[in-house]
């Protein structure tokens, strides 16, 4: 039997090991030990706790400390407390929170402390000039670029990219291409990057297409390979430039060099085709659109751009039937909400001389409720003065004028026009104090339109104030050689016929000063602006001043005149400077041909008085 039990248990001890795992232990009895002999526990209930969540790690005294230099309203003091905790790229984090948040002041002045405290890498230049170009301040970025003394910072392609990113952003191109050509001396090696934003600048220059060819060159010559925004970039320029074979050319060389194309690039082609009104291309170009995976109707915005360009080309083309089905099709798209789509068709009708319907159109425009910033109210305005019809012109300024608060340069420019040809004083007086009180500054539009009208008016004191203020303001000062004014005089300067007549209406002093401006302008003015000016001098005695024109232009002055200031100029008695008149007079191959009594007295005293007379 003990064999037997041993047996038993032996055999039951696997089964009970397995057991604990599929059942329940069994209750074993309460313990009843007397409280005297064994110390009795009582077990706390056991609930499921959570386990503990992590402790977030305590912020480095780095972020700290950029995270108080950020909020701080001096950062450049916060910035002195943490100097000695802060590293170059926790001041770049600075730095680029200021230009995020448009803190333009504090930009600068973090950018100084920095250089100050030898804090700078080229991150740090990359990313104020990139600001710096935000906040319109190409000058600033020009002036820190030209302090840097490290060689391989100015090269440094980032660097470079950043400022030339800069002064093409605010329309400095010019100014670009010569940094440029600078920088490749100095040693830079530029990126496709590199071409990429010089090429965009070229799209606003009037030989674009020729620069964008030689950066195309150069960046051939290094051997560097065009990506899609190059090809995309250059896409724009032909269009811009009117070069549509040019265009279709690179929009083929793109795909074959396996860049697909996208909407941007599709769009560009289609501008280059709306430029010279190519619709049957522009149709093609369209479907094989429709039939990519690029179908613009899966994108509203896309959609709107393609359909517009599009409408630009039939417009430009004359096919004004194709035009009005297709602003139906923008219509009823709800992609023709503002005025843009209704001015590209406005602007073709007038250019095709359909004023009667452009008129219609604009009034269904008006009636749908259609928002206008201007541009329509300017398109109609321009077409009604010049059609003669300048009453309507007036009173479609004058409606623009009650229902928008806000004007543009343009809008400006063309409701002064209308004003100017209707003789509105009350309303042009109104229109400049708009300019002054929107602090819109004036171009040569304006102040053209303002010297015609104040001479038309007769107001020759306001058209000399005119000219002053233009030529402060650094505008191209040119001549009108003749005295009538008539609408076809509109490109022409007045300047000339403006010192005319202040020297008949008895101001020879501002007609001198008139002539001065002309005379010191970059252009070259006609040589009878010189008599002219002879003419209003010396019969105002101004004797010194005509001696000014003589000495300098007495080559292209007749005799008559030359012998008439003479004349004058012995009768004044100004002793003085008879000898240098007599040698400006002497260098034109002028020569006395009488020798009157005057003349002979005042050269006598000349000499009395020491002096000495040229040889004749």
């Amino acid at each position: 039997m003990a064999r037997l039990a041993a047996a038993m248990e032996a055999s039951s001890l696997p089964m009970l090991a397995a057991a604990r795992f599929l059942s329940p232990p069994p209750l074993l009895p309460a313990p009843s030990c007397p409280r005297w002999t064994l110390p009795c526990v009582r077990a706390g209930p056991q609930t499921l706790e959570a386990p503990e969540a992590p402790k977030p790690p305590r912020p480095s005294p780095r972020r700290s400390a950029v995270a108080e230099v950020k909020d701080s309203p001096d950062p450049v003091a916060a910035l002195a407390r943490f100097e000695d905790v802060l590293q170059t790229q926790d001041c770049n984090i600075i730095l680029r929170h200021c230009g995020d948040t448009r803190r333009w002041d504090d930009l600068s002045k973090v950018f100084e402390w920095m250089q100050e405290h030898g804090m700078t890498n080229a991150a740090s230049y990359s990313s104020y000039f990139k600001y710096l170009g935000l906040s319109r301040n190409p000058a600033r970025a020009l002036q820190v670029y030209g302090a840097i003394q490290d060689r391989s910072m100015r090269v440094h392609v980032s660097v470079c990219n950043s400022v030339l990113g800069c002064l093409v952003k605010n329309g400095r191109i010019d100014s670009s291409f010569k940094l440029y050509d600078e920088m490749i001396r100095e040693g830079l090696s530029p990126d496709p990057f590199t071409y990429s934003t010089l090429l965009s600048g070229c799209m606003k220059l009037k030989q674009g297409y020729t620069k964008a060819m030689g950066l195309i060159n150069d960046l051939n010559s290094r051997g560097l390979q065009m990506d899609s925004v190059i090809y995309g970039t250059l896409l724009a320029i032909c269009a811009s430039h009117n070069y549509c074979e040019e265009a279709e050319l690179y929009f083929q060389k793109m795909k074959d060099e396996g860049h697909k194309p996208n909407l941007f690039h599709y769009s560009s082609l289609l501008n280059a085709y709306s430029e010279n009104a190519n619709y049957e291309k522009a149709e093609l170009l369209m479907k094989d659109l429709r039939s990519s995976d690029l179908t613009p109707n899966k994108v509203a915005w896309s959609a709107r751009v393609m359909l517009t360009t599009l409408l630009k080309v039939y417009s430009k083309g004359g096919l004004f039937e194709k035009a009005k089905e297709l602003l139906t099709e923008l219509e009823a798209s709800g992609f023709a909400q503002d005025e843009m789509p209704y001015c590209i068709l406005l602007d073709g009708l007038v250019k095709g001389g359909k004023i009667r319907e452009a008129t219609m159109l604009f009034d269904q425009m008006k009636k749908k409720g259609v928002k206008s910033d201007g541009y329509a109210f300017s398109i109609m305005i321009s077409a009604l003065h010049r059609g003669g019809h300048r009453k309507e012109s007036k009173q479609l300024a004058k409606e623009f004028e009650a229902e928008n608060a806000t004007y543009d340069l343009v809008m400006l420019n063309t409701s002064l026009q209308a004003y100017c040809s209707t003789n509105d004083m009350e309303s042009v007086m109104s229109m400049l104090k708009k300019m002054d009180e929107l602090n819109i500054s004036p171009d040569n539009i304006t102040f053209n339109t303002l010297i015609r009208y104040f001479c038309n008016a007769k107001v020759y004191h306001l058209a000399y104030k005119t000219i002053e203020d233009m030529h402060t303001k650094g505008h191209q000062l040119n001549e009108l050689v003749g005295v009538e004014l008539t609408p076809q005089t509109t490109d022409l300067d007045l300047c000339s016929h403006v010192m005319v007549q202040l020297g008949k209406a008895g101001f020879p002093s501002e007609a001198f000063s008139v002539y001065n401006m002309l005379r010191y302008s970059k252009r070259t003015v006609h040589k009878s602006l010189h008599e002219k000016a002879l003419g209003i001098l010396v019969p105002a005695g101004l004797l010194k001043d005509a001696y000014i024109v003589v000495k300098d232009n007495a080559e292209l002055i007749s005799p008559p005149s030359l012998e008439k200031f003479a004349r004058s100029f012995m009768a004044s008695g100004n002793i003085n400077l008879i000898n240098d008149v007599m040698k400006a007079l002497n260098r034109s191959g002028w020569r006395i041909s009488q020798i009157d009594d005057a003349f002979i007295s005042y050269v006598g005293a000349f000499l009395m008085n020491g002096n000495k007379l040229i040889d004749f």
